[in-house]
């Protein structure tokens, strides 16, 4: 689903298809941590120590790499949104509880969208089978609630779209959309991205011309891969073209 939010185009196809969502999912834990700092029942500097468990999660992030144990939410925050980092991912977790940011999805109105359960290295058949699952429906209404400054407020929704600001993966829908990703001037991208064994997912929000929000999500067969990121990026651009970006690239670009 792409959506223009000044004049409600909107552009779909299977919006409601509920798929695995990959890291997408961590838009929601991202969330309840935006609105814990901005009601100041969670401060920004509190400390949280990354157990073993976290560190060797592998795939995607740093900070199991790296020799400090303890990190603070801010801290973690940055590396889950600028690297879908998994270690700050479910520390991040412990700290606020799945049910909280499952509590989180139902009061934002996500019908068929929310997070299963941690990030685990593998899964077996006594755990949940992916670590979230959505619809691109559900993802455009809660991206153009953070766009407007309506979600939970100016501020948490501020501080959500300043972390997605930051995302350094631009390699799916943005790819093909034109903007500097190093600068803050011109069009601006923020969104997240989820790369898992059959799924390919980024959702955001464009600021071109017009303010757009997109949410595509593909699942495919092994195999498969080049095609779904290829369909991913054509998607981009028909998000572009809504946004109105051509032309309107930044001047370092």
């Amino acid at each position: 689903m792409v959506r223009r939010l000044n004049d409600g185009r909107t552009l779909t196809h299977d919006p409601d298809l509920v798929l695995p969502l990959a890291s997408v999912g961590k838009l929601l834990l991202l969330g309840e941590v935006a609105r814990r700092l901005a009601e100041e029942t969670l401060a920004p500097d509190q400390p949280v120590d990354l157990l073993d468990d976290d560190r060797a999660l592998g795939g995607t992030g740093l900070l199991g790499l790296l020799s400090p144990r303890r990190w603070t939410v801010t801290d973690l925050t940055t590396a889950v949104a600028t690297v879908s980092d998994n270690a700050a991912t479910n520390a991040l977790l412990r700290l606020v509880t799945l049910d909280a940011v499952q509590e989180l999805a139902r009061r934002s109105g996500l019908r068929d969208t929310t997070v299963h359960d941690r990030i685990r290295a593998a899964r077996g058949p006594d755990v949940p089978p992916t670590f979230a699952t959505g619809t691109a429906h559900d993802l455009c209404a809660f991206l153009a609630d953070v766009a407007n400054g309506t979600w939970q407020g100016q501020r948490a929704s501020g501080l959500l779209r300043g972390w997605l600001a930051r995302n350094t993966d631009r390699t799916l829908v943005a790819d093909t959309i034109p903007h500097d990703p190093w600068s803050t001037g011109g069009v601006q991208v923020l969104n997240k991205t989820g790369t898992d064994t059959g799924v390919r997912a980024d959702a955001g929000i464009v600021v071109g011309r017009q303010t757009v929000v997109y949410a595509v999500v593909a699942a495919f067969p092994s195999g498969a891969e080049r095609a779904a990121v290829g369909e991913l990026r054509r998607w981009g651009t028909t998000v572009g073209r809504l946004a109105g970006t051509r032309g309107h690239r930044s001047d370092s670009a």
